[in-house]
């Protein structure tokens, strides 16, 4: 086992920037006042297991395919760079669909807030590049951090309010940013070796 305590740290910071769990308040707060039932507990779980199955088979779905790790890494790099671009700049570039609020625990909560297609994106690019024991331990980490802003998003909004929310935001999108272009440079550099 080869824990790397950088990694796990450089995995915990861009998967919590990804997944955006903080600027995800607003969304949380507003299901809560359609006064929808939010399982927090559950929804974490839900997430976590997407998120850690997504890592063991999303590199053989992507074999299937034909397409490679590397590949990938950098299709998630843009993906990373625009959502960055969405925090830092505060547009929204991707379309978020709120057809059904039926099972809000799940739908839009574990999916597509938490593991959503920018965070399945980023696992398997960190994949390219980490140990997968540390990927695992950052994926734990944000998980208890999801349901800890999940149990307590009222008095979360509250402490920081709405400047608070924003600035945290944006200090996270410009890590982000680095992030997306440290992942693009290393891996194009790996397609053309």
């Amino acid at each position: 086992m080869n824990l790397n305590f950088k990694e796990i740290a450089t995995a915990t910071m861009v998967l919590f920037a990804v997944i955006d769990i903080i600027g995800s308040i607003p969304v949380i707060l507003s299901l809560r006042d359609k006064s929808i039932n939010i399982r927090s507990g559950r929804a974490a779980i839900i997430a976590a297991i997407v998120m850690i199955v997504f890592l063991f088979i999303g590199e053989e779905i992507l074999k299937l395919i034909g397409i490679n790790v590397n590949e990938f890494a950098v299709a998630g790099a843009f993906i990373l760079f625009f959502i960055a671009l969405e925090m830092i700049l505060g547009i929204s570039l991707f379309k978020q669909s709120e057809d059904s609020m039926d099972m809000a625990t799940v739908f839009p909560i574990a999916f597509p807030i938490v593991a959503g297609p920018g965070s399945l994106t980023t696992l398997l690019a960190l994949r390219a590049e980490y140990d997968i024991q540390n990927i695992i331990i950052a994926i734990i980490v944000n998980i208890v951090i999801v349901f800890i802003v999940l149990r307590t998003s009222g008095r979360l909004q509250r402490i920081l309010g709405k400047a608070g929310i924003a600035i945290i935001e944006k200090i996270f999108g410009v890590i982000l940013l680095a992030i997306a272009v440290k992942l693009f440079t290393s891996n194009i550099q790996e397609l053309f070796n």
